[in-house]
């Protein structure tokens, strides 16, 4: 039996759930990569939400948090299944 193995991700942490949610929607209108997840244990941050993407697309995330004035608190890589 195949154990799944961490991969690293990049994971945006938020001040407010407001701004997670904020997030999310801009996600969806401009066709973001990733998914809204609990924070990661590993990560210790706001509101309890976080945006969870493939590690080469975090550029194409800080561009967009930076074009559509997305408040975001942190940005870290996280080794996730």
């Amino acid at each position: 039996m195949a154990l799944r193995k961490k991969t690293p991700h990049t994971v945006l942490t938020f001040p407010t759930t407001q701004a997670a949610m904020a997030f999310e929607e801009a996600a969806r209108s401009y066709n973001l990569p990733g998914r809204m997840i609990p924070v990661p244990s590993a990560i210790s941050a706001g509101c309890g939400l976080s945006w969870c993407a493939p590690t080469d697309k975090r550029d194409e995330l800080l561009r967009a948090c930076t074009t559509h004035q997305l408040d975001y608190e942190g940005v870290h890589t996280v080794d996730l299944y």
